[in-house]
């Protein structure tokens, strides 16, 4: 009898797979494991097993974490603003289900073909292998899921350093997704991270040999961080969205958008409107509405009483020789970012309804409150006496992000001049901002913003490597 060699080494090579498959589950706890070594080990074996599945078996695995993060959406919204302390319930469940539902899938991986004398030149998008992806503590389950479903359609295995103040919400998203893909059919462990994050934890990611790219959503430090790791890197990083009010809006209507926009789970997202710049003429109007929409408005003493508790205060030394006096440096007082617009206004004995949304006031353009992204919802007004003045100062605290920026006018012109003036990956006209992102808005979803590395809102495609197949004077038919 003939021995089929090649069929004992098959067998042998699914026997072995299965043997190191049932390792890695006997080590992980739905993906977490103890160390980055062995969390990169297991990302990487299941990024084999799926290289293996089809385009169609990929999809139903992606819609099997659509369906199983819409369904806890809620209890991750809870857990979320338990662990961190910041947002609102209702907003991160709406985030939660928005993710899942609008983030693309391998709809997203589009083929191209040229065919001429030559022959034929295929181009596809194939996946990078093992991505290492850092989450804020802002959006801890909505990351997680849209990075995991983007990443995951490419063809992508991912080892995710959550932020370790969110750690159990982003955990417990992994846990859900990995165990939603096991029941589709799916390889265990696509999804993995480390028991306890910590930035030790997250530079050994970075630096990992196993680690073939880098998507980042944060600050700045974390965003610069993965550029400078070797790796082909993906960087969201801050905004500082203004949103403009000509002369020409429905201002009872901009009003109410920019309540809902800078209120959005208490101005977490980067999206958010973060300063209101306002032609004078309009600006009383368009006060007195946001007022009505669910708005505080301070002045005065008031202003200075918030602004010594949601900022912190810094002295820059003067230059040695130097005659100028030390200038002030203001940060963002961590303690006050993504909390309620009444809890803000009770630290300055201020009590208003859980009606109130936000806080507003008239501030001068150099204020702290307009140069910081605060991420509370906290919400500066600047007059200007026209459009043009308008444009500037919108360019200007922008601070060249290029992430986003809204305005609210019915003249195209002064539409298109802001659009090309500030240049921003998002550029939302007459709506809240998070119809940036699909709320209330066509377009898809997504929670990571690439504006330093330029590629923008990201989906499958950005996950993925362009590769050519050329095949030389063959299957040109004409």
């Amino acid at each position: 009898m003939t021995i089929d060699q090649s069929l004992i080494a098959k067998i042998t090579a699914e026997v072995l797979a299965r043997v190191q498959e049932q390792k890695n589950e006997a080590a992980s706890d739905g993906g977490i494991f103890t160390t980055i070594d062995e969390a990169v080990a297991a990302a990487r074996f299941a990024q084999q097993q799926l290289k293996k599945l089809s385009i169609e078996k990929r999809e139903i695995l992606i819609q099997a974490m659509r369906q199983v993060t819409s369904d806890n959406a809620g209890l991750l919204a809870e857990m979320a603003v338990k662990e961190s302390g910041m947002g609102r319930v209702d907003d991160k469940t709406l985030k939660n289900r928005l993710a899942a539902a609008k983030t693309p899938g391998t709809e997203d991986l589009k083929s191209e073909a040229w065919s001429g004398d030559c022959g034929l030149t295929l181009i596809e998008m194939g996946p990078y292998g093992v991505i290492g992806s850092i989450t804020p503590t802002t959006n801890p389950s909505e990351t997680v899921i849209c990075n995991g479903i983007g990443m995951i359609a490419a063809g992508n295995a991912v080892v995710f350093s959550p932020h370790p103040t969110a750690k159990n919400t982003s955990l417990t998203t992994i846990k859900l997704l990995n165990e939603a893909i096991i029941k589709a059919g799916g390889p265990a462990n696509l999804l993995t991270a480390v028991a306890e994050p910590s930035l030790a934890a997250t530079n050994a990611m970075m630096q990992h040999p196993g680690i073939n790219m880098l998507v980042a959503t944060g600050g700045p430090a974390v965003v610069k961080a993965v550029m400078s790791a070797g790796k082909k890197a993906i960087g969201a990083g801050a905004g500082n969205p203004p949103a403009v009010v000509d002369e020409t809006a429905d201002i009872e209507k901009a009003a109410r958008d920019i309540i809902a926009g800078c209120s959005f789970d208490n101005n977490l997202p980067c999206i958010a409107e973060k300063e209101v710049i306002a032609v004078g003429s309009i600006a009383d109007k368009l006060m007195a509405y946001m007022q009505r929409y669910g708005a505080y408005l301070i002045s005065g003493q008031d202003i200075d009483r918030l602004a010594a508790v949601i900022l912190t205060e810094k002295v820059e030394l003067a230059a040695a020789g130097c005659t100028e006096k030390p200038k002030k440096i203001y940060g963002v007082n961590k303690n006050y970012v993504g909390k309620d617009a009444k809890y803000i206004l009770s630290q300055i004995g201020i009590s208003v309804p859980d009606s109130i949304r936000a806080i507003i006031c008239e501030t001068s353009a150099d204020h702290p409150f307009v140069i910081e992204e605060l991420m509370m919802p906290v919400l500066p007004i600047v007059q200007v006496k026209d459009i043009d003045a308008a444009i500037e100062l919108a360019v200007k605290v922008e601070h060249g992000n290029r992430h986003t920026a809204i305005m609210h006018s019915k003249n195209v012109d002064h539409l298109t001049r802001l659009a090309k003036a500030i240049e921003t990956t998002i550029f939302v006209k007459n709506a809240p901002s998070f119809a940036g992102i699909g709320v209330g808005g066509e377009g898809f979803t997504t929670f990571t913003i690439a504006g330093p590395t330029g590629e923008g809102l990201t989906s499958a495609r950005s996950f993925t490597r362009q590769r050519r197949c050329v095949l030389v004077d063959a299957l040109s038919i004409v």
